[in-house]
């Protein structure tokens, strides 16, 4: 048998898996979806430029571990927004008994976020559970900007709903302690925020003023008054 023998008996044949003779074409081979690893390394001292540290008005500090293996570019936008300081100052507007503490709004309000285009969603399969930190949006999928949430307890209903990219690995604590409402009468506030990395400490909590003691003489005075 020839070259042009065998080419000719091989081509309908590979025409044929293609569907070009009108047969029924080859199904397409999908890769398997890739696993996220659900780990969460508890040790501040790894990787200290994804390990995001919120300096609260109740006097304590909340270490987030930031994961851009589940969710790079909304890791990426909270980064960038801790190194312009957009959160410094900025309430948790919303904080339901149970279920979470969000804010990441600077009106504080609910209702706003940066100046920064809303982000692609990036919703993944790693479970809400306490100490979850997830992004805020409304009902539509690609709306999350700035706004934050961390989970109290358990909530899998968020999953796969909601960009989980990252978990408080100190200061649950901490995050207990904010302030409840909607909004709070008294909001818990974001001090400062800043990466590891960048090496900032609390900062320090505000020094009351000091009474002057209270002397002889003027006890005397008022008695005379």
């Amino acid at each position: 048998m020839n070259r042009r023998t065998l080419a000719v008996l091989i081509l309908p044949l590979v025409l044929s898996a293609c569907g070009v003779f009108g047969g029924k074409p080859a199904a397409p081979v999908t890769a398997a979806p890739v696993a996220l690893n659900t780990y969460v390394n508890p040790d501040p001292a790894f990787e200290p430029d994804n390990v995001l540290a919120l300096d609260l008005s109740n006097g304590g500090r909340v270490l987030i571990r930031l994961m851009p293996q589940w969710a790079p570019g909304h890791v990426e936008r909270i980064k960038t927004l801790t190194k312009q300081g957009f959160y410094n100052g900025v309430i948790f507007h919303r904080v339901i008994e149970g279920f979470m503490a969000q804010g990441g709004d600077p009106t504080g309000t609910g209702t706003s976020g940066s100046s920064l285009p809303d982000l692609k969603a990036e919703f993944n399969s790693i479970p809400h559970v306490r100490g979850s930190v997830s992004m805020a949006r409304t009902d539509q999928p690609d709306t999350a900007n700035s706004q934050f949430f961390i989970v109290f307890y358990p909530r899998f209903a968020l999953d796969r709903r909601y960009t989980n990219f990252g978990r408080v690995i100190a200061g649950m604590d901490v995050v207990d302690a904010i302030t409840r409402g909607e909004p709070p009468a008294n909001p818990t506030k974001i001090v400062q925020a800043s990466l590891l990395s960048e090496g900032k400490a609390p900062p320090a909590a505000p020094v009351a003023p000091t009474q002057p003691a209270i002397t002889a003489d003027m006890l005397s005075n008022s008695k005379s008054n």
